[in-house]
């Protein structure tokens, strides 16, 4: 292995860790704050719309934040299958313990959706359960050549396309209207109901393709090609899935919420396009020492995760808004809200460094 792989790839940190946390973020619902409509027309309602998703048919940048993680798995699953090899731990052991990461993140995925109705819910749309499928697809075709991850990518984006446009039950026939398609059938096949949001489980597939593509890009970083190189592939291929996806809207909408394909090559896109620009900040030009601030976050991303979307914050909102209200009621309801949702931002922040400080780091 070349070696400026020998310590850790810092940009890689600096991706995984920034993701991380602006998805923490949304549990303190500082975004909702920001499209407040007493602030309709500033920018901080601009910058807040951004932080929520599209309605539809379009793109936000809060629609990037599950393909963003899905991505930076497929990253770090390369290197650290690479990395065990290397150690002398046989290919089964490997294998064996990419199954049950697989199975324990579809576990926690669906108990999840369990804790607000206080009963057994079988649901699989947010981004754990989706997880577990595209990591072991990832998984079981890394070794093969590139051409061949690529090809079984774009596969399940035609198989996706093919079943939205071609499937005939009555009422769900409708490939791109919400909950008359394709992938409705399939939640109601499996839970009996749909999602409030749309969204659907059948995603797991056509969004494989973003972990697959994480792989790959893991593969080039470690290959001995010079940085400048690996940085123009990625950012060139990343420009290129952004324009094409965006080119094929007219015959196939970029829609999030059913992972159409127009979506998924979009979204690839700036998936690699972030890559090559964290890369190329961090690991060719040396901007290091500001990483950490969100390196750490991704340290312990399941770890925040499970706190958060399990109601964790809604515990640290309770502790510390009796001292935001006391400090910003005179600057109104709204801004004190805005400091209380910082605030346990910064709490949370706060845990996760006192993990990385004590090197504490829980996987699965």
């Amino acid at each position: 292995m070349p070696s400026e792989f020998k310590d850790r790839l810092l940009s890689l940190d600096l991706f995984r860790g920034m993701t991380m946390f602006f998805l923490i973020g949304e549990s303190t619902r500082i975004y909702e704050h920001l499209v407040d409509p007493a602030l309709k027309g500033s920018i901080l309602y601009a910058i807040g719309t951004q932080f929520e998703h599209h309605p539809w048919n379009g793109l936000r940048a809060w629609d990037l934040v599950q393909p963003f993680f899905m991505f930076v798995v497929g990253v770090a699953l390369a290197f650290s299958v690479v990395s065990r090899e290397g150690r002398g731990e046989p290919r089964s052991r490997i294998t064996g313990h990419a199954v049950r990461r697989a199975l324990l993140l579809l576990l926690l995925g669906w108990a999840l959706y369990c804790i607000e109705p206080g009963r057994i819910t079988f649901r699989f749309q947010n981004v754990l359960a989706q997880l577990s499928v595209t990591y072991l697809i990832a998984y079981f075709m890394m070794r093969r050549p590139a051409r061949a991850q690529i090809a079984l990518s774009f596969g399940l984006l035609i198989l996706t396309e093919v079943l939205y446009r071609t499937f005939a039950a009555p009422g769900f026939n409708q490939p791109f209207v919400p909950d008359h398609n394709f992938g409705s059938w399939v939640d109601m096949l499996i839970s009996g109901e749909l999602s409030a949001g749309h969204w659907v489980s059948f995603n797991a597939i056509p969004t494989a393709a973003h972990t697959i593509w994480g792989v790959l890009a893991g593969q080039l970083l470690m290959s001995a090609r010079p940085p400048r190189r690996k940085f123009s592939i990625l950012a060139l291929t990343g420009l290129a899935g952004i324009a094409a996806g965006f080119a094929l809207n007219p015959v196939t909408p970029v829609i999030k919420r059913i992972a159409t394909s127009s979506f998924v090559i979009t979204s690839g896109g700036f998936c690699l396009l972030t890559l090559a620009l964290c890369y190329g900040f961090v690991d060719i030009l040396g901007f290091r020492r500001w990483t950490k601030l969100f390196a750490l976050v991704g340290t312990n991303c399941l770890a925040i995760y499970l706190f958060t979307e399990s109601g964790g914050t809604s515990w640290i909102l309770g502790l510390v808004q009796p001292f935001t209200v006391l400090l910003f009621s005179w600057a109104g309801d709204l801004p004190a809200a805005i400091a209380t949702s910082l605030a346990a931002w910064s709490v949370l922040w706060l845990m996760c460094y006192w993990l990385y400080q004590r090197k504490i780091v829980i996987k699965i």
